[in-house]
């Protein structure tokens, strides 16, 4: 591994083989991601695929009432553009920045060549995909089964597993969207978690306190896909 590539907090940048990061490197374009910066829209080609630095990303799928809920994140274990390495090139979801941070992008073009040379790189691309499968089965299992104090553990571990710090920035408003419950439900569930001394909570920002209070809040609907993750990249997702 290169003293450049080591240097990457984007863990599957980092982690890939040297030659195939070789072949990504000249074409990653460092960039800022400010707070709701589109990262694909639905039914629309991707044309940049994103590696996250810091931050978030959230992948929202519009429901039949007209409100949004999430069905996926990423951050620095990951990617965006999932449907690029599938060879779908699109989405019928969205994807924005829900955590303002920094990454990389990449023309798709220059990602579809680079997995046209290396079959080891689309290999390890499309492991991710699986990842982001199964993350998307749990997060279905816990929207239909979980009750909200569960949910919101589980999606307080996932954002802080790929954010750095205990410290997450984020509206009630905007967890509404992402659990796709009211903004009284969030507000009530929040003060639950506080009382339970598992975090901080104050405007606009949210600090976790105890970690493994908030494994057990969740009540075994966290921990399945992070589990696979290791097991399919040999890296660790959780903290």
């Amino acid at each position: 591994m290169s003293a450049s590539q080591f240097a990457f907090e984007n863990k599957l940048l980092r982690h890939m083989r040297a030659n195939d990061f070789e072949l990504l490197a000249p074409h990653l374009e460092a960039r800022k991601l400010p707070l709701r910066h589109v990262i694909e829209k639905s039914q629309t080609p991707v044309t940049d695929v994103y590696f996250l630095e810091t931050g978030l990303a959230s992948i929202v799928s519009r429901m039949p009432g007209g409100r949004d809920i999430e069905v996926g994140v990423s951050g620095s274990e990951g990617m965006t553009g999932s449907s690029v390495v599938l060879g779908g090139m699109q989405s019928p979801h969205d994807s924005y920045i829900q955590v303002a941070g920094v990454g990389y992008s990449i023309a798709t073009v220059d990602l579809q060549r680079a997995m046209e040379t290396s079959t080891p790189l689309r290999n390890y691309l499309l492991l991710y995909v699986q990842t982001m499968i199964i993350q998307t089965a749990s997060t279905a299992l816990a929207n239909s089964q979980a009750d909200v104090s569960s949910r919101m553990a589980r999606w307080l571990l996932m954002v802080h597993d790929r954010t750095h710090g205990p410290d997450i920035v984020l509206t009630h408003e905007f967890l509404s969207v992402m659990l796709g419950v009211r903004r009284p439900w969030v507000t009530e569930t929040l003060h639950v978690l506080e009382d339970k001394r598992l975090i901080r909570a104050k405007r606009g920002q949210i600090t976790i306190v105890d970690r493994t209070g908030l494994m057990a809040e969740a009540n075994g609907f966290y921990g399945v896909a992070e589990a696979e993750y290791r097991r399919l990249l040999g890296i660790s997702l959780a903290r």
